[in-house]
């Protein structure tokens, strides 16, 4: 870590982990939160080794957003297997105040998936993270999916669940995979779900088939996530509950929303919202290259995705991923619930750190933590992202 002068924000309102501050402070050395307080408590004498950064009124910092499914931005997709690609991603992603990710792959070709692994795995060792969005780990999206809902998973790289090969792309990986969709109701799938409890992977159910019966024995197994919720997968009917059913109903299961408005309608966000609670609801992106780019054609898996206003689809008219911001989705799931600013924070910051086992050093403003920051105005747009105590966005600079 490149060490940076320590700086200061003060006078601001801070959703700190336990409390709000109306007008509080926060201090940052080396990339760590160092102190954070009500301004009324602040030393001035402690403060004069600080630099401080003047924040406009009427703003708020919360902890940076961590997104746990995202395929690629900004031209550029985790499947590319290139450094580049994963950089540019990690640049661009603090606009929209994320300050962490897991790099998701789609169902591709057994070497496809491995190069990317390898390629991932490779930008995490040699990366600096100097003011950029941190790769967590992967997300290992498919190919151990159900070819009856593969939405935008190419069908002809699907392949049955294989413990076998999945542990040769762990250690291909390093150990860094963290979280593995799969339908554990296809042949292999328990055994794969119960390896990935023991190696402490969240195994996650989706673009899945599965009954009600079987996602349960799926939780038994230790499943404890849902992927993109109401996306790829069977139904609710009223006497099928199938994969949305559990999701809703069982406890043990952490879901993914795509709050883009398109992929969920505002009914059922707040139908998974009133359930599910804030506790157990995770806001994703599920984003492609296309994320910040204009309208136009672009590549997801080898299939040409067209985005448009209305979103992002195959030739066929199936969605395909999404080019919503994480800003975006929180802005547009407060739209159309009750939810507060903290229940946000929870499931922009909180739950995907929890569910990751990353929560001593993420998803909260706390001391000792990283110092990943995000300062909003009354608006909900993003004005001041910090990864790791750098400056990675300013309102009005690009940094790209």
């Amino acid at each position: 870590m490149i060490k940076h002068q320590p700086f200061m924000i003060k006078g601001i309102q801070i959703y700190a982990e336990d409390y709000t501050y109306e007008k509080g402070y926060i201090k940052v050395v080396d990339g760590f939160i160092k102190e954070v307080g009500d301004v009324k408590e602040l030393s001035s004498i402690d403060s004069l080794n600080f630099d401080e950064v003047f924040i406009p009124d009427g703003c708020s910092l919360l902890p940076g957003m961590i997104d746990i499914h995202i395929h690629g931005a900004a031209g550029t997709d985790t499947m590319d297997a290139t450094f580049e690609a994963i950089e540019k991603m990690a640049n661009a992603l603090p606009h929209e105040g994320t300050t962490s990710f897991l790099a998701t792959t789609m169902t591709q070709s057994e070497q496809a998936i491995e190069d990317a692994l390898k390629n991932v795995t490779n930008y995490m060792k040699q990366s600096e993270g100097n003011g950029q969005a941190e790769v967590l780990g992967i997300h290992l999206e498919g190919p151990f999916i159900n070819e009856k809902r593969n939405g935008a998973q190419p069908a002809e790289y699907i392949t049955e669940p294989s413990l076998d090969l999945f542990k040769k792309w762990q250690e291909v990986a390093e150990g860094n995979i963290k979280l593995v969709t799969l339908a554990p109701e296809r042949p292999g799938g328990i055994d794969l779900v119960k390896y990935l409890k023991e190696t402490n992977v969240v195994a996650s159910i989706g673009h899945s088939d599965a009954t009600y019966e079987e996602v349960n024995t799926a939780i038994l197994a230790g499943a404890s996530h849902v992927t993109h919720l109401f996306n790829g997968m069977n139904s609710l009917h009223h006497r099928k509950p199938g994969v949305p059913g559990a999701a809703l109903l069982r406890d043990e299961l952490y879901v993914e929303i795509i709050a883009d408005g398109i992929h969920v309608c505002p009914e059922m966000m707040d139908l998974a919202y009133r359930l599910k609670t804030k506790n157990k609801l995770i806001l994703i992106t599920d984003s492609i290259r296309a994320k910040g780019l204009t309208e136009g054609t672009y590549e997801l898996g080898g299939q040409q995705v067209t985005v448009t206003e209305t979103g992002a689809t195959l030739e066929n008219g199936t969605l395909a991923g999404s080019v919503v911001k994480m800003s975006d989705a929180l802005q547009n799931f407060k739209k159309v619930t009750s939810c507060s600013m903290r229940d946000l924070i929870d499931m922009t910051s909180v739950n995907p750190a929890k569910q990751l086992n990353l929560f001593d050093r993420k998803g909260s403003i706390a001391e000792g933590k990283d110092a990943d920051l995000v300062v909003m105005n009354k608006d909900l747009e993003v004005v001041f992202t910090y990864c790791r105590g750098k400056l990675a966005y300013k309102k009005g600079e690009n940094r790209t």
